[in-house]
Parts: structure tokens; sequence; C-alpha cells
């Protein structure tokens, strides 16, 4: 019923690790550094050259582009360099295009990058929303090495950014709660998290019909 999984999340609330994880789980394609391989190969750009674009600078969307492109891998941080190579009118182009491709495909775990946003409507994406309260983002932060100034610091700008972007090119709050089919604290541990996942998955499955999403964010075409 459900052949793809798409994990939004806050920033710091461990959402990478857990995308590996259940990937790994149900022997699926793990989709966050991969993807942003193939959108560079599509955009016909360097994954590293923007992969090094400096966090903070450049135009506020610049910023948006570059949070959305690093995906949930948190360990990527911090950036730097100069500019962006592309505009994120033709990011989101382009992301559109990738996402819709790698959707079709099935079998795979989507980290991030507006996944819910592109694929609203497909019948086959089961989307998952991961947050946790803001000293355990700094926990997890801390532990992959960041001062407790630097973790503060991304914990209230990375999210910032990302609500702007889902504001400015879907029209949208983020998070958009109605678009997900389950929102889950993980502060109650990576495996339970998992294995609420996994769970609600096999319960749906063996019902045959899923819940049907119904909202539908206006998304600002340009």
């Amino acid at each position: 019923m459900y052949h793809i999984i798409t994990v939004e999340r806050e920033f710091g609330s461990g959402a990478g690790q857990i995308a590996e994880e259940l990937a790994n789980r149900l022997g699926w394609k793990l989709w966050d550094h991969a993807l942003t391989e193939e959108i560079a190969k599509v955009a016909n750009v360097n994954p590293e050259a923007v992969m090094s674009c400096d966090e903070r600078r450049g135009s506020a969307f610049h910023r948006m582009v570059k949070t959305f492109w690093r995906g949930s891998y948190e360990r990527s941080i911090p950036l730097s360099g100069d500019a962006i190579p592309f505009d994120t009118d033709r990011f989101v182009t382009i992301t559109e295009q990738v996402m819709q491709k790698v959707a079709d495909q099935g079998n795979c775990v989507i980290v991030g990058r507006g996944a819910p946003y592109f694929l609203r409507q497909h019948p086959d994406a089961f989307h998952v929303f991961l947050y946790a309260p803001r000293q355990e983002k700094i926990r997890r932060l801390r532990e992959m090495g960041k001062s407790e100034h630097e973790a503060e610091e991304l914990v209230d700008t990375v999210d910032a950014d990302r609500s702007d972007f889902v504001r400015h090119y879907f029209n949208a709050d983020w998070p958009t709660r109605c678009l997900y089919h389950m929102m889950i604290n993980t502060s109650v541990g990576n495996e339970n998290v998992l294995s609420m996942i996994v769970d609600t998955l096999k319960t749906l499955e063996n019902r045959r019909a899923g819940p049907r999403l119904v909202c539908e964010p206006e998304v600002v075409k340009r």
C-alpha cells in the first residue's frame, strides 16, 4: 500500500539517523545524501559546491535553499563557501522533478527537501514529522560535537529558514500538520519511534486502506 515514507523534521531531532535505520529495517532505499547528489546531477552543478555554501552568508532565500540541500544529515554542519550556483526557483523546479522520479521508483525513505509538499497527492506516500523539545535537540547536537553555542544557534535558525521556505513556495505553515500521518516526539527514543512507524504501516497494510489525507496547501507558482 505505502511504498514511500517521507520524513520531515525539526533540526536536531535525530531524523537523519532514524530515517537511515528505518530504511535499513524495511530494506528500502534511503534518499538523503543520494537525493542531493541526484538533484545536483540534474541541475548540472557540483554537489560539493552546493554543500560548501556558507550557512550564514547570502540572501535569506539562499539560506533557505541551503537548508533544504543539506537535508537531515546534521554531521555535515558547519558549511563553508561563498555562493549558491543556482537560484531557489530553479532549485524548487528541479527538486520537484527529481522527487516525482524517486517516488515513482517506490520502496524508499525520503528525508526533508519539502518531500511531503511535493508528494502531498501521491497515494503511496506515508508522511512522518519528527520533532523534539529544544533541550533534547541541543543534547543530540552536543553529542555530535557541537558546542553549546553552535547547537543553540542551529536549533534557533535552521527551522526558521525552513518555515520561511515553505511559506514562500507552498503558501503554507511549517509544519502543515494535516499533511502528516504521524507526528512523533523523538525524545521517546529512536527505537520507539521506529517501532511506532513500522507498526502503524503494518496496521494500515492489514486494513488494506490507510487514512486519506485531504490537506491541500496551495502551491505558489513561480
